[in-house]
């Protein structure tokens, strides 16, 4: 079943044009005619034309059918003498205006403007108005202030640890005091014969091995739960400063950004005169569903293609600072979509979870930059974020429930297994959803609704493979597997 309560079978599936198969991740209706319940892929789903103009026009033909008047002049009748005559009354008729505001020239109007709003002019690149040293500097300041906190983590982990180590060392030291003492007291009770002697020697060794395993059960559980709360407060501390980095970044990129339109073009061709084109916003506009469809931005992941291959050869160098890498990301690119997609992209190829960190990890080094994921304080949209803004690009993560791994219909929300973060990037003059991690890999088999506090083990069900479908998601699409917590953005 689709969302328009249309069946097919799965083998029918198909677009109407090509016959390529399609999943509920790439189906596509005709928005423009509710009575057409055919399926399409992304290529073939009917878009808006220009409409025409001729003589089977409603309009023109009502101004084809308005009565000839040849002796009518500003409502009046000349005489032969040159006296006017007032006209005598006729019947007004009320035909269509044939006029900007009529029906069919309106709707070819807005899909001219449709067609046009997004072949902007490609604007010059961020080197052109903002020094890279200058860049540097304010990553260097950022990066020491990350320096720090993850002394901070470091510090806070060792004495949370001792202080555990030490409460189950009492722990154990009163435990085994009790037991020592208790036997003490019933080998002295009484005389005893060596058989008692030897049974009540064999128990306390006994209670004594059984306890030990249950403190060493209490002790990893303890751990445990230690960890995963000094995690969440990592996290929530990471993403902070990350959420402060980030405004700097974009309050620097943006006055050097003015001064320069102040002087010079932005745009690498300067737009005409007809048509003015709006500069990306110094400030992330209000959170608001975008007005045009993803498919009308591009209807294909293969126009991006020139801009994947500059994602993944820049993945499979290293750089030393995020200023670099971003600069290699999109130096070629002239738009705001080009650039989150190439940010996009280069997350989904690196494949984060799966690579391996040294111990002894230095911020300095190429793998330093990525140390927020060796260390669990930095997920993918907290580093989508990061690399927007040294793009120039507004960027906010969004916190929620997911339909994941494990999800049933008719399973209720009630605890943390289903929630989920996800990206808005600002582009295309709308806010547009992306799932980074989603669009890197999928979950081959989840048939098992996990129980609560169970701990996912990261086992081969995990396969990784770019899906398309989680870059600039429509939210009429994203609200089925994904509902964000904040108001605003639900």
């Amino acid at each position: 079943p689709l969302k328009d309560f249309t069946f097919f079978h799965s083998g029918c599936f198909k677009c109407a044009v090509c016959g390529t198969k399609l999943t509920l991740k790439t189906y596509y209706n005709n928005q423009h005619r509710q009575e057409d319940k055919e399926v399409y892929c992304s290529g073939h789903v009917p878009k808006i034309g220009p409409g025409h103009l001729d003589g089977s026009s409603v309009g023109i033909r009502s101004a084809l059918n308005v009565p000839k008047t040849t002796n009518l002049v500003n409502d009046q009748i000349r005489s032969q003498n040159g006296t006017a005559v007032v006209a005598p009354p006729q019947l007004v008729y009320q035909y269509g205006r044939f006029d900007a505001s009529a029906l069919h020239i309106a709707h070819a109007l807005r899909a001219t403007e449709l067609h046009r709003s997004y072949n902007k002019p490609r604007e010059k690149p961020i080197e052109y108005y903002l020094d890279k040293d200058e860049q540097t500097r304010l990553e260097m300041k950022h990066r020491k202030e990350e320096d720090d906190l993850y002394r901070k983590f470091m510090r806070q982990r060792e004495e949370e640890d001792k202080r555990m180590k030490d409460e189950i060392r009492d722990e154990w030291e009163k435990e085994l005091e009790r037991l020592t003492s208790r036997f003490e007291r019933e080998m002295t009770s009484k005389r005893k014969r060596p058989e008692d002697t030897k049974v009540l020697t064999l128990r306390l060794q006994q209670e004594r091995d059984d306890l030990e395993k249950n403190m060493t059960i209490r002790r990893d559980r303890k751990k445990e739960s230690l960890t995963r709360k000094l995690l969440e407060h990592e996290r929530a501390a990471t993403a902070a400063l990350v959420e402060k980095q980030s405004r700097e970044m974009l309050e620097l990129i943006n006055e050097k950004r003015s001064a320069y339109m102040m002087a010079e073009s932005i745009y690498l061709e300067p737009p005409g005169l007809e048509e003015v084109t709006a500069p990306y916003p110094s400030q992330a506009p209000s959170p608001a569903p975008p007005a045009l469809a993803k498919y009308h931005i591009y209807s294909h992941p293969n126009e991006f293609a020139y801009i994947d291959e500059i994602a993944i050869s820049v993945a499979q160098e290293d750089q030393k600072t995020f200023t670099d890498l971003v600069r290699q990301l999109v130096g070629r690119c002239g738009s705001d979509i080009e650039k989150a997609r190439t940010i996009f992209r280069w997350i989904t190829v690196k494949n984060l979870n799966t690579m391996q960190f040294d111990e002894n990890l230095r911020g300095d080094t190429p793998m330093g930059l990525l140390r927020g994921i060796k260390h669990g304080t930095e997920s993918y949209h907290v580093l989508f974020k990061r690399l927007c803004s040294y793009a120039g690009l507004h960027c906010v993560v969004i916190k929620g429930y997911s339909k994941s791994a494990g999800y049933q219909p008719g399973v209720s929300f009630e605890d943390n297994r289903f929630r989920n973060s996800w990206n808005a990037v600002y582009v295309a003059g709308a806010w547009r959803f992306v799932q980074c991690n989603w669009g890197a890999r999928h979950l081959v088999n989840a048939k098992e609704v996990p129980k609560a506090g169970a701990k996912l083990a990261k086992t081969d069900s995990l396969r990784y493979e770019y899906d398309d479908h989680y870059f600039l998601t429509d939210p009429r699409e994203f609200i089925y597997e994904f509902f964000p917590l904040q108001s605003e953005w639900q």
